[in-house]
This record gives structure tokens, sequence and C-alpha cells, in this order.
């Protein structure tokens, strides 16, 4: 029986010239099977080099997002740039590693504000001095630009034809191995449309959108607007970056988006409020005094239009308050920590311990967070500062953040995730892993701040020494002075700061997590703070945070291809030899002593109960050294300048500061 003339037509467009339905049969039984497609090789739980990062598939898409900070009447859309291997165009399915910034098309001048206010209106009345101030000549570029640098971003500008590859390491490494790699540019900044807000929602939703078009849940069009789609993603996305491209990976996990498996947020902010405040102080990231989030937006908005967001930045100057450092709806807006419970994937922390830009407490606020949240994480701890720590350990972080991608984007059961989840690197340059952090045995250490009529320095004790008088007061020099100015001789500590010391200690002490501050002052001045520092007192050769790089011992961790050899220089701490050294501080608003959302007069001369955090950090403090706790006022590096004068009168008698100690509890006892 023929076939029907539907029939005879579907065999027809199938096999040609074929007529008869058992011809067609014949033909399909002796035609040669069809070629595999291509697939990862994974040898030891480890995906393999396998695929040319030479002959990657290099590949630009506009993604529509759910925001309008630009306000004019459409949807933000952020520009991603992909590089993968060309067997994604064969039947492969790939993850994407991406790393967001608003850094890839540079950045603008910009002044900061003036921080030296010429105004007696603070310390004794409530929210008093000027509203916002002339601007200073100071350049600043962008306080959370990685200084080590990921690249020239005028060279990753360059997109076109073969062999190319973007700044950094994550393309020469991954690719060969099955990666896409992409570079994200976020809103207001280089090719994506919006505005740059300093950490606000809008920015959120730019780097969720990358995401969701990965996973097919947005859309993008390519550079003629043809609609596109990533037919050869695999729906797994990780997001890793340092600073400003460590923290838009933070701020994407709390959309809790589908598809972002993993996040390795470097030297990454987690509360913008800790960033360019603390304590209801309005305190700026170290190097950068007087930056704020409007100087920062107004640095990387480099998109084209650079009129449309003038008012969104205008607004953040009004809406970030440099008058008080009270927590609002701004801050909180950008506070990542209160979204922590919507966080799927997993985290992989990278801090440094010496870094003063984004501070330790960004990391381990978010650490702690996770543990809260169930959130698997991992974390290192390393002795830079804020620094990329791919030079100081090289062939160890990229095993670990091999292992770590190869396990949560492809599912390889490979281990990483029994391993210690925490490595710290002592200040003498050793490593060690440990279950968590802080490590098991850390407990909390009283020790007070006892006055000594008969030396400069007080002393630090386990047990409290009243006195009949127990008052003790210095002068507020900081507008002109440095912390570690002001410490000069710890045992000659002057009239500006008040200096208590620990005797000389039988054995190491370490220090891990956060000192707490507890003291009754009075203050009569302008100045509203209160700040201490925790000091390591004794000779020693300490690392500084910064690296040096030896270019005659070189580390090639990927394919070279023209402009990109693939190859680092070995980094080394930087270490410098000095009698003392402050290892962590904190502030305080005086005003803001029962609430960060409010401030409350400080009436003059009044004693109140003032208590605040000091930096985290581990450190260990040597046999012999001596452990000092300084009280200032004014932090020339860090707080606003009111002028100098303030008198503060501590109580001695109730004033103590607790230590987390993690080792060598009995030198303190």
């Amino acid at each position: 029986m023929p076939p029907s003339p539907g029939r005879a037509r579907f065999l027809l467009t199938r096999a040609g010239a074929v007529t008869t339905a058992a011809l067609t049969a014949a033909t399909v039984l002796t035609a040669p099977a069809a070629a595999e497609p291509p697939s990862l090789e994974i040898v030891d739980g480890r995906t393999q080099v396998a695929f040319e990062f030479a002959d990657a598939i290099y590949q630009e898409v506009d993604i529509r997002t759910e925001a309008d900070s630009d306000g004019d009447g459409a949807l933000d859309t952020v520009r991603m740039r992909i590089l993968r291997p060309k067997e994604s165009d064969a039947g492969l399915d790939v993850a994407t590693i991406i790393e967001p910034s608003p850094y890839w098309a540079g950045g603008n001048p910009v002044t900061n504000h003036d921080v030296d206010l010429d105004t007696d209106e603070a310390g004794t009345v409530p929210r008093g001095g000027p509203r916002g101030g002339p601007r200073a000549d100071e350049t600043a570029l962008g306080a959370a630009l990685d200084p080590a640098g990921t690249g020239d971003p005028e060279a990753a500008a360059e997109r076109s034809g073969p062999n190319t590859s973007f700044s950094g390491y994550y393309d020469n490494y991954f690719l060969p191995r099955g990666y896409a790699v992409a570079q994200l540019d976020s809103l207001g900044s280089g090719d994506s449309t919006g505005c740059p807000t300093s950490g606000a929602h809008n920015e959120s939703l730019g780097v969720k959108a990358a995401v969701e078009w990965l996973t097919g849940d947005a859309v993008g069009w390519d550079a003629d607007g043809e609609e596109v789609t990533a037919d050869w993603s695999n729906g797994a996305a990780a997001m890793t970056g340092i600073s400003y491209n460590g923290t838009l990976p933070t701020a994407a996990a709390t959309t809790g988006v589908e598809g972002l498996k993993t996040i390795v947020p470097q030297a990454a902010i987690s509360s913008w409020y800790g960033y360019y405040r603390e304590g209801g102080a309005v305190r700026a990231p170290g190097g950068y005094q007087g930056e704020d989030a409007d100087v920062l937006a107004e640095y990387v908005y480099t998109r084209d239009d650079g009129e449309i967001c003038r008012p969104v930045i205008d607004g953040l100057t009004e809406e970030q308050d440099r008058v008080s450092g009270d927590y609002t709806e701004f801050w909180d807006e950008r506070n990542y920590l209160s979204d922590a419970d919507e966080i799927r994937a997993s985290v992989f922390l990278v801090h440094g311990l010496n870094d003063r830009n984004v501070m330790p407490g960004q990391a381990a606020d978010l650490w702690a967070a996770l543990e809260e949240n169930d959130v698997p994480r991992k974390l290192w701890l390393h002795q830079g500062a804020h620094i990329n720590q791919l030079y100081l350990r090289t062939d160890p972080w990229l095993d670990q953040l091999h292992g770590w991608f190869d396990h949560w984007l492809y599912e390889i059961d490979n281990g990483i995730t029994d391993e210690p989840a925490v490595d710290v690197e002592g200040t003498d340059g050793t490593w060690t892993s440990q279950a968590d952090w802080p490590g098991e045995g850390t407990v909390p250490v009283k020790l007070h701040l006892n006055s000594d009529p008969d030396t400069a320095t007080g002393g630090l004790a386990p047990r409290p020494r009243p006195v009949r008088d127990g008052t003790e007061s210095f002068t507020d020099q900081g507008r002109t002075l440095s912390p570690d100015d002001l410490l000069g001789d710890p045992d000659s500590p002057g009239t500006s700061s008040l200096v208590y010391v620990t005797g000389e200690l039988t054995e190491d002490v370490r220090l891990s997590g956060s000192a707490r501050i507890s003291i009754r002052a009075a203050m009569d001045g302008p100045s509203p703070f209160l700040t201490a520092a925790l000091v390591d007192l004794g000779t020693a050769e300490r690392p500084t945070g910064r690296l040096r790089y030896d270019f005659d011992d070189m580390n090639c961790y990927g394919e070279s291809v023209p402009g990109d050899t693939g190859c680092i220089p070995t980094g080394h701490h930087v270490t410098e030899e000095a009698d003392h050294r402050i290892v962590a501080r904190g502030w305080l608003d005086a005003r803001n002593r029962t609430s960060l959302e409010r401030q409350r007069p400080v009436v003059a001369g009044q004693y109140y109960r003032y208590r605040w955090d000091l930096q985290p950090g581990d450190h260990v403090f040597p046999a012999g050294h001596r452990i000092g706790v300084m009280l200032v006022s004014t932090d020339y590096d860090h707080t606003l300048r009111y002028p100098a004068g303030t008198e503060v009168g501590v109580d001695t008698n109730t004033a103590h500061v607790t230590l987390p100690v993690a080792e060598g509890h009995d030198a303190l006892r």
C-alpha cells in the first residue's frame, strides 16, 4: 500500500529523493552513527584542561533587568561580555563564572567631602554641624577599587577578533577546563543603562538579571538587537570578584535568584553602612577620607548618557546624611546582612586581616549571618590589606577555587566540602586550617583599665584596682594627629590620649574575633567621637598589608594568548620593624550610645556608659610583648574632624575591655 500524500511528503523532506518507506528505512539503518557531543574531562574530582582558550567564542549580550533606576520609562539593561569554549556551540553545556563590576570602563575624576568641620556644635548639641559643606580638592579613584588590579579596564574593553581575553585569571584558568567566563557592567557603568547607587536594590537586580538570562528567565539581545538565548548554558552560575566586584555577588545572592550556585566575595562589602559609617560615626574607609556613597557613584557613572542620573546622585548626597551617622532606611536598603536568609548560593569568603579599606568586620558579619542561616560556607583570612590573594598563595588558591567551582557548578563529588572550612594566615606567614572562625576554644577575657598614679600609662589587668579618684582625662587633638602619632611613646602618652597596657606576656596570646570596650566617660567640646585602638607593644617585624612582587619568580596559571601571558609574579608580604602596631580600631559617636537609629544629646560634663566593638582580627601577641588599649576622640584617618580641644574624662574604676582569646589565656590571668 503506497503512503498517503502527507506521509510521502514527510519522507521526501527527511530523505531527499527517496520515494518509498521501505527504502527510507534501509537508508536510516545504514547511515553512520551521529558523533558524540563534546564533554568535560574529569579526573580525580577535577575538571581537566580539554578546550583551547585561543579558540574561545566571544559574545556580548544586553540583558533586561527589573529596575528602571534612571526613570526613563524603560527597564534598565546590563551588558555582559562572555568567553566560552567553542565546543559550547556543538552541544557542550557549560557553567558560567561571572565577575560583575562598575569599573570595566574606568572612572571619573571626583572630589571628596571636606572632613574638617569648623563648628563647635556637635558633642554637646544634638545633630550639630553644617549640612554637606564644601568639597575638598582631593581626587579619589573610588575607595572600593581593587588596588592590586584585575587588569587594565581600557585594554579589557578591546573585545573583538580571535584570541580575545579578559583581565584577570578566570578566563585563562577556567575556560580550558570547560567553563564560560563573563564580565558584567553593573548599572550606570560602561555599556549598561540605569544609574549607579552604591549598593541600592537596583544594583542587586542588575546582577540578578545576568544569572536569569543564563537560566532562560530574562531576555537578552545581541549587538544587532536580535533576541538571543544562552542555549549553551547548563543553568549554573558563580559570581566572584574583589572589592566592589566582590560586593555585587553578595547583592545578587540576597535576591535568592535560581541558578546562582555559589559566590566568592573577596575583600567585599556586606553592609554599606559598615563601609561609610560605624557606631553612629561618619567614618571613611582607610585612605579615602571624605569619600561617601555619592562620591563613589559619581566615580563609576561611566555610561554614555552623563546627565540622566544626576538627580539620582544628588539624591544620594541628600539621603546619605553626613551630619549624623544614624542608621536610616537609606543604609538599611544597602545592608545585605538583613537579607542573608534569602541566600541560596554557597559562599567562599576571602578577606585581608590588614584591610583598612573594606575592613574585616564586613567578612566577619557575613560569616556569622551565613552560619545563622545554614548556608554552606568557606573562609580564607590572610595578612594582606585590600589585595588580590592570587599573588600571595597562587597554587593553593587556584586548587581550592577550582575544587569549589567544580563541586557547586558541575556537582562533582570531590570532597572540597569535607575539608576544614577555614584557612588563616598568621603574622609569621604560616597558614593554619580550622573548622570555624573564631576557632574552637576562643573565650572572652575581661581586662580592666586601671589608673596608675605613679606612671603616665595605666594598667590592663584581669582585676580592677579602684582608687579614690579614678578619673583620668585627655584633650582631643585628632584634628591634626593620627592615632599612630598620638600613640608616640606608649609609656608617655601625653595629654591627648589615654593608654593602658598589660605586663610582658609570659606566652603567646592569640586574639581571634572582635574586642569590646566599655567605659563611663564625660565629654565637653565639639567632637562627638570616641575611638579605641588595640595595640601590640613590642619590637617585631610585622606585615604591613602591602605586597611586593617578584618578577623573577613567575606563576603561570593558564594558556597564553597574544596580550595575555597567563602568568603573574609571586607576591610577598612587605614587612617593617617597629616597636608597636595598632592591630584594631573601633569608633562610636557619643550621641548614638543607645541606638544607631537615633541620636540623643550629650550634656557637657555628664558621665554616660559607652560600649562599642573594635574591628575583628586574628593576631598573635608574642611572649615578651604587651597588649595595649588606647583611647582618643577624633580619628584623623577615619572620622569627621571637628575643632580640637574636646575634654574627655574616663572613670577607670568601671572601664574594661573584653578580648576574644583563642590561645594563651593563662598569660592574661
